[in-house]
């Protein structure tokens, strides 16, 4: 089942953000168009590692898309995009405030065209304001929104999560408020602008637990110690380590029976809740040193056998190893017709108790180009034409 076949999607885009939201829109059913430029096309094209003139990132961002390669400054390239959204349902775009307005392809003129249009302008900070022409990437949203401040709490200074975080839960942001666009069309048949900046997602993302500190501003607020210092343990054993969330009674009487330490219920320092929190500094420097007497694997099914939440911190390999991503499907080998064999990890959401199967391979800069243009009415000579004037634009 794919619920979002039959809407079709136009994106203007580099890097993640929109490229990733289109996606997930594309594995749900979506038509995606990937309007490039003519030049090199997305520069994450050539991001980090890749095969085929095509990097793993664009990959995992784009399959299943049809590339358009044409040069949306230029008249022609204009009204051919006038054309496509004559049958567009969704506008995706993450150019800077006020771009697409001056190329003449803004929200107000599109929806001009197609009133049942969605548009969902995507920035780093907004569209007012003093930072809305600021350039915006993962990191930079990282230190604005405050998780590079909730990462490096209790440590020497700020830290990043290691990973574009912030541009992946813009990307669901965007795929949420889009579904919610065309779930309100369906019932009063109007389309939509939508204004969502990554530092809002990010904030709003990082929020219920990251900022509950700052939430309540009363003067008799009773502070407590935030969850991440409660849950988040990271134990070294003999050969590895292991992750443990022991958040209540139950699940601290299993830890510390799987450790056979159930005395340290009758120190004074642990025995009550209130005491164990107060002293967690305590129980960890006693708990850190026994876990150094264990194996991991051993040690790991002790955890499991008393209900304790636990994992071994895995690797690379051992991530996309574990038995339990093949009982759930979710992950197969492609062979990519310029990438070669590669690994692909399916949408998470399942359907009618059905996954949903990846799209087909990434495209290639500018490859659906022609398929698009006959779509639309444009003749042969048409499209020789435009080819050859682009050839020589991007070659210039």
């Amino acid at each position: 089942m794919q619920p979002m076949t039959g809407i079709n999607v136009l994106e203007f885009s580099t890097m993640i953000t929109a490229s990733f939201a289109a996606m997930m829109l594309g594995e749900q059913g979506a038509n995606v168009i990937k309007v490039e430029p003519i030049e090199l096309g997305d520069p994450m094209r050539f991001l980090g590692t890749r095969k085929g003139g095509i990097s793993a990132l664009f990959a995992n961002c784009n399959r299943g898309k049809k590339s358009l390669r044409i040069d949306i400054k230029s008249s022609e390239g204009k009204k051919i995009i006038e054309d496509l959204i004559t049958e567009t349902d969704v506008v995706l775009c993450n150019y800077r405030p006020g771009v697409m307005d001056k190329l003449g392809l803004g929200s107000d003129h599109l929806r001009s065209i197609n009133p049942k249009l969605i548009y969902c302008g995507v920035s780093g900070f907004g569209t007012e304001g003093p930072e809305r022409g600021t350039p915006a990437y993962d990191p930079v949203i990282q230190a604005q929104s405050g998780f590079a401040a909730v990462q490096g709490a209790g440590k020497e200074g700020p830290e990043f999560v290691r990973n574009l975080t912030c541009d992946k839960v813009t990307a669901y942001t965007v795929c949420q408020a889009v579904t919610a666009a065309l779930f309100h069309r369906e019932r009063s048949g109007e389309g939509q602008n939508i204004d969502l900046s990554m530092m809002d997602a990010g904030l709003f993302f990082l929020f219920p637990d990251g900022f509950m500190h700052r939430t309540l501003l009363d003067d008799d607020v009773e502070h407590a110690m935030p969850l991440s210092e409660l849950l988040y343990d990271l134990t070294i054993t003999k050969d590895g380590g292991i992750t443990m969330s022991a958040a209540n009674q139950a699940q601290q009487v299993g830890l510390l029976t799987a450790l056979d330490m159930l005395h340290l219920f009758a120190d004074d320092r642990f025995n009550s809740a209130e005491k164990l929190i107060e002293n967690i500094a305590d129980l960890r420097e006693i708990l850190a040193a026994a876990f150094l007497e264990h194996e991991t694997e051993p040690l790991l099914a002790k955890l499991k056998e008393n209900d304790v939440p636990a994992a071994k911190c895995m690797d690379y390999d051992e991530v996309l190893g574990h038995v339990q991503y093949e009982a759930n499907q979710s992950i197969d080998q492609f062979d990519h017709p310029l990438m070669g064999n590669m690994i692909r990890v399916k949408s998470p959401a399942k359907f009618q108790s059905e996954r949903v199967e990846p799209g087909a391979a990434s495209p290639a800069h500018g490859e659906h180009t022609i398929e698009i243009l006959k779509s639309i009415g444009r003749t042969e000579d048409e499209i020789s034409s435009m080819i050859d004037t682009d050839l020589a634009r991007g070659q210039g």
